[in-house]
């Protein structure tokens, strides 16, 4: 009997060193993540073999009163919010309430007819063809869903619907006009009803004007100095592209119920994670409202979100039975990367591996990226070099923020390839750029008129 108690003791002592260990491991990652992205804030779950093994908050809730974050915190969802919008639309077509094949004209009235034949289903998978507004969008106007329609209307349509993929927020903008439709009451209390409660959840749409407790400031780095949100009108933080609270805890019990059948059903699930086909027979790697990857061979159903100075990411490692949610509180932070870090501490099957380069077979293409890289550092980059869309969202402050970042890095010692993807006319290119003090990733895309649409540097 004492020989079992000593064994038991030591398996016991073994398996708390263990845990103690991954949890420190954890810390360690998301801190130096913190530091190295200059993150205000961040809340994290970790979720294996169906049990909360972490929940852990860090940094500040709130700069100006130092309010720490902690396991209650509330983030704003960004896009991640697009997944339950994806799941009410599942529930009201088994209700009978819509056909996932219905063209959206069935629902709404007074929609353009180049619209028309669009379906609920190609909303949900971004193959509408529908762009967003945002060149003409006024984002301190009280928008009804009628006027946002009118507005949109005016955007010319990216493709004919189903013939490729391009996200498109407004096209969930319209999936909400929908619910609202024929479910009989606004998305945001079905949502509460039939999945926030029942899973109790306190998540809910996000509503400036209440007193809710433990609700996060969204901030941006401007010049190396974070800023508060951007205020944005109340009618386009209700919309259904993703404007919710919630917790990083509402995100692990919203992950264990997606292993049972409640809310959704196998085959409702099984929709949500297929990839989406197009009319010439490919498939992109997207369902409703989840990217489909995987991580060294390891399946994983994921998502992320940015919005008024939050960024979010859900990963879902199915096969392997783990899930890791981080929320953070700075625009342009990369949550994604903390979660790789965190799985991989879990998993060590999950590591991310040192990203090889790759031959450059267009190295006209990584001039041209080096230089836009040098005018950015220099501070001589123009807004003309950049599409319409991207020189509105880039200039002034953003372009400028990333200019203060990079400047003391010193001089570029080395860039390479190491990715180069094609669609729709877009090319985007990651690189690996050694500066005299620092790594990082950069990626760039260049569009069809061989405009710069997109910028991202990240930490390696």
């Amino acid at each position: 009997m004492m020989k079992l108690l000593v064994t038991l003791t030591v398996l016991l002592s073994s398996f708390v060193a263990t845990s103690v260990s991954l949890a420190d491991t954890i810390d360690q990652q998301v801190l130096r993540e913190m530091q190295q992205q200059k993150i205000p804030g961040v809340s994290i779950a970790v979720v294996h073999k169906g049990k909360i093994i972490k929940e852990q908050g860090y940094g500040l809730a709130n700069v100006e009163h130092q309010v720490k974050v902690n396991p209650q915190t509330i983030f704003q969802s960004g896009s991640v919010g697009k997944q339950f919008t994806a799941a009410l639309i599942l529930l009201l077509a088994r209700d009978g309430k819509l056909s996932l094949q219905d063209p959206i004209e069935k629902h709404l009235e007074s929609i353009p007819d180049h619209w028309k034949g669009i379906t609920i289903h190609q909303l949900l998978t971004h193959t509408s063809g529908l762009d967003d507004p945002y060149r003409k969008l006024d984002f301190k106007k009280n928008y009804n869903d009628q006027e946002l329609i009118d507005l949109e209307a005016t955007v010319p349509m990216l493709f004919k619907p189903g013939e490729k993929w391009q996200y498109s927020n407004m096209g969930y903008h319209v999936l909400g006009f929908i619910a609202n439709k024929v479910g009989g009451q606004f998305y945001g209390d079905q949502l509460r009803q039939r999945i926030f409660e029942p899973l109790g959840m306190q998540t809910r749409i996000i509503d400036e004007r209440s007193i809710i407790p433990h609700r996060a400031s969204g901030y941006d780095l401007v010049k190396r100095e974070w800023k508060n949100q951007e205020w944005v009108s109340p009618a386009l933080n209700r919309t259904a592209d993703g404007s919710l609270y919630l917790t990083a805890h509402d995100l692990a019990l919203w992950d264990l119920a997606l292993y049972k059948n409640f809310p959704l059903t196998k085959e409702e699930k099984q929709l949500s994670w297929s990839p989406v086909k197009l009319k010439d027979g490919s498939s992109f790697d997207y369902g409703y409202a989840w990217f489909l990857s995987n991580t060294n061979g390891h399946k994983n159903i994921e998502h992320g979100g940015a919005w008024q100075g939050f960024t979010t990411q859900i990963s879902r490692y199915v096969d392997d039975q783990l899930s890791v949610i981080v929320l953070t509180n700075r625009s342009g932070a990369n949550p994604k990367r903390i979660a790789d870090l965190i799985a991989g501490v879990v998993l060590p099957a999950l590591k991310m591996k040192p990203v090889s380069a790759i031959p450059d077979t267009d190295p006209q293409s990584t001039a041209r990226a080096k230089e836009v890289l040098q005018q950015i550092i220099k501070g001589s980059i123009t807004p003309d070099i950049f599409s319409e869309k991207a020189a509105k969202a880039l200039f002034p402050e953003p372009i400028r923020g990333l200019a203060e970042d990079l400047k003391d890095l010193g001089e570029i010692v080395s860039i390479e390839l190491l990715k180069s993807d094609q669609q729709n006319g877009q090319t985007k290119r990651d690189y690996r750029v050694k500066m005299k003090h620092e790594s990082f990733i950069y990626r760039i895309g260049f569009d069809a008129d061989a405009k710069v649409f997109m910028i991202n540097v990240r930490p390696e």
